[in-house]
């Protein structure tokens, strides 16, 4: 039976952000190709468990604000990925990365 704040659980939640990031790194190949199908690909292949686990996560109001922003960043980069704007794209892809990347650090 599932009981919240198991151990358990927060690790899976940092090994879905460890990917999380990985696969972030990936995306300014993709806007400087323009290659925006791959862009978009990346963000909903692996993000719905990244919403999950950063969700699952975040305790602290602080961490909670943190991880609305990370929202935010890759709504924007898949925003700008469907309007193929390249310039305003690749902004919100490093945004997101470093905006994850401080969440990370804060679990």
């Amino acid at each position: 039976m599932y009981k919240p704040g198991r151990s358990e659980d927060l690790v899976r939640a940092k090994a879905v952000i460890a990917e999380s990031l990985v696969r972030l790194d990936k995306l300014p190949a993709y806007i400087e190709k323009k290659e925006w199908y791959n862009v978009k690909d990346e963000l909903t292949r692996y993000m719905y468990e990244t919403r999950g686990a950063v969700r699952r996560s975040a305790q602290t109001p602080a961490q909670k604000a943190a991880a609305t922003e990370f929202f935010k960043a890759i709504e924007a980069t898949y925003t700008n990925a469907t309007l193929k704007k390249q310039g305003p794209c690749a902004d919100a892809a490093a945004k997101s990365k470093e905006l994850l990347s401080k969440y990370a650090a804060s679990i």
